[in-house]
């Protein structure tokens, strides 16, 4: 793999087995010399859960706010590590980029800030597969399209 003509490509990919097959096409595209820089978006409405129907203190629910965060940035760093393993195999370069956020915002913003040659997502998960576990990304919105100035491509959902 590394025969592409890509050399600075951003992925965004969460794990699912969506975003796994925009992780093997990106290897399978990006130059011998190329730079992965992997897209990872905390969407915010983490942040709104705290449970309050069931947490009835204040102190109780500042302790399963911080378990909340600690957990999702378990999972963040798993993804990360997994991927960096998975690039650096082929002697890519490789970069996390963390943001909380929407995700269609978060793709544009950092997409507008630094210098891509191609944008990499996975398709959004089949509706006949909605009971899969995981993420339904919102990445893929009316306002991306228009917006992103950056050549992107759209794999498909594995079948």
């Amino acid at each position: 793999m590394g025969s592409g003509l890509y050399k600075r490509i951003l992925l965004a990919s969460h794990g699912t087995k969506g975003a796994i097959a925009a992780e093997d096409k990106t290897l399978q595209i990006c130059s011998n010399s190329g730079t992965i820089d992997h897209l990872i978006v905390v969407p915010e409405f983490w942040q709104d859960i705290t449970g309050d129907d069931w947490l009835n203190n204040g102190v109780t629910r500042d302790q399963f706010r911080d378990y909340l965060q600690t957990e999702l940035g378990r999972e963040v760093d798993q993804q990360c590590t997994r991927l960096n393993q998975k690039v650096t195999a082929y002697a890519f370069g490789y970069r996390s980029i963390i943001l909380f956020g929407k995700p269609d915002k978060a793709l544009i913003q950092c997409a507008e800030t630094n210098a891509y040659d191609l944008v990499v997502l996975g398709s959004p998960r089949p509706q006949h597969l909605s009971g899969l576990t995981g993420l339904h990304s919102t990445m893929l919105t009316n306002k991306t399209w228009h917006k992103l100035q950056t050549d992107l491509l759209i794999v498909p959902y594995p079948q």
